[in-house]
């Protein structure tokens, strides 16, 4: 369960570093294009970097999604130990 768990959670880290690389590299690289405004008065610099809080948070949420335990846990042995030790 702690590998897939770990799995999941390196694929999610992987997502979110590309597109942050992406974010990064655009702004070392091609600066120019960060200054365009596609939605009045914000430019692509701020969307983007909005757009990166939305998708961490998203992933977030993915990754409790994905890694949740259906499995109810077996209470019967701590009710033994607690009616053992009455």
């Amino acid at each position: 369960m702690h590998d897939r768990n770990a799995r999941i959670g390196a694929v999610l880290c992987l997502i979110y570093s590309a597109v942050y690389s992406g974010f990064v590299l655009l702004n070392v690289f091609k600066s120019d294009i960060m200054e365009t405004t596609p939605l009045p008065g914000i430019n692509l610099a701020i969307l983007y970097g909005f757009g990166l809080i939305v998708l961490a948070f998203l992933l977030a949420l993915l990754y409790g999604v994905l890694c949740r335990n259906d499995v109810k846990p077996d209470t019967s042995r701590s009710q033994d130990r607690v009616e053992g030790q009455s």
